[in-house]
């Protein structure tokens, strides 16, 4: 067998993993071959629903709304989902396949043998939430980072670069690599899956299984496999299946930034009178409001969605209820309404940065995020600022 196939007995069980790269075309007909040679009585395979109705249905982005999806605070993942969609059909592009093509080619195969088959992965959407909500605010920049950095890449891999990703060493070099980097979203996106996956295949009851999943996580199934068998793991996995309960700072942080600033800007009218605090209300604005706009500017926003980037930013703030990025997403929609083509064409246009503007879904987008991200900071050099003028 290649490599890449690994049998494992538990009792009289027998699971065959298939480990892909998921851009690859030798990935493809390995798994192909590999189903209708062992016959299984199911193929599992690592996708969930929503990414498989992605998959089959070209049609999928022509029923989004996308200010609904911003009112419900799904924005950042959606961008998320956009990037990194667009990175692996950029690479794939290049390759000759579409990304995720060897989990297709897995059902398709076990449906034309008639074999039942069972999605096995986690949802994208509680493994992105999971993953921003453990890290701490170094490893959300550096999260935020490198979706940037992937949305906007033009990386190019050769077919035997992608397989020799799949070998062992090279896998855990790249394992090694970003558990040093960003230990949490690590643990989310490989350790955890790791025994997500492992644990559904475990709780298919059939004699025969063939297993498709990334390359990346085989050790880690192998191991839990193992572990499962023996009694030594839990059967449930619910524990990573819900977001992990916010502490106390992360619950009041919303209202914390408006409080100290209030607090500032009274401590400075006490101290130093009426213009004096006065003054710090403008510098504030100013701060605050400018980069809110700037935000909006770089997205090149109507320039009614600019403006009010710069005046209600002051009024986000101090009403965490609200969202800056959110009211320039609305404005921005309002004079750039998406169209049904801005919907058929979003697979294409999120490979490239002029897409990302050209498209108007992720237009809106960019409107909603850098306009947020803005405000966020003019804040943050705005605090220090009011603090010296509030004590000195």
């Amino acid at each position: 067998m290649p490599q890449t196939v690994r049998t494992i007995q538990l009792g009289e069980r027998t699971i065959i993993l298939v480990g892909t790269a998921h851009i690859s075309k030798d990935s493809i007909e390995e798994v192909k071959e590999i189903i209708r040679q062992e016959q299984p009585q199911r193929v599992c395979v690592e996708i969930d629903m929503g990414r498989y109705q992605s998959i089959r249905q070209d049609s999928r982005w022509q029923d989004l709304d996308i200010i609904k999806v911003l009112k419900e605070g799904k924005g950042f993942l959606l961008l998320a989902n956009l990037a990194l969609a667009g990175f692996q059909k950029r690479l794939g592009a290049n390759l000759g396949t579409k990304p995720g093509e060897e989990m297709l080619a897995a059902i398709q195969t076990a449906e034309a043998l008639g074999v039942p088959w069972s999605p096995i992965d986690r949802e994208v959407q509680i493994t992105l939430k999971r993953a921003w909500a453990k890290s701490n605010f170094w490893n959300k920049s550096k999260l935020l980072a490198s979706l940037v950095d992937s949305a906007f890449s033009r990386e190019k891999l050769s077919e035997e670069e992608l397989e020799q990703l799949k070998k062992s060493s090279e896998l855990e070099q790249m394992m090694n690599e970003l558990a040093h980097f960003m230990p949490s979203v690590k643990e989310v996106l490989i350790d955890e899956r790791d025994r997500y996956l492992a644990t559904k295949i475990f709780l298919c009851t059939e004699q025969k299984i063939v297993a498709v999943v990334g390359a990346g996580h085989m050790n880690g199934i192998e191991r839990w496999l193992g572990a499962l068998a023996r009694g030594e793991a839990p059967s449930d996995v619910s524990d990573i299946e819900s977001l992990p309960k916010p502490g106390w700072f992360a619950k009041s942080a919303g209202w914390l930034i408006p409080l100290i600033i209030v607090a500032l800007i009274a401590i400075g009218f006490f101290r130093s009178g009426a213009q004096a605090s006065l003054a710090m209300i403008l510098r504030w604005v100013l701060l605050n409001g400018s980069l809110a706009a700037l935000g909006s500017l770089l997205c090149l926003a109507h320039p009614v969605t600019i403006l009010a980037s710069f005046l209600l930013a002051p009024v986000a703030t101090l009403n965490p209820v609200l969202a800056i990025g959110l009211f320039a997403a609305v404005i921005e929609a309002y004079f750039r309404k998406p169209t049904v083509r801005d919907a058929e064409t979003l697979a294409d246009d999120v490979t490239s940065v002029r897409g990302f503007y050209k498209n108007r879904i992720t237009h809106i987008l960019l409107v909603f995020f850098l306009s947020s991200i803005g405000g966020m900071i003019g804040n943050f050099i705005a605090l220090p600022i009011l603090a010296s003028r509030a004590i000195g």
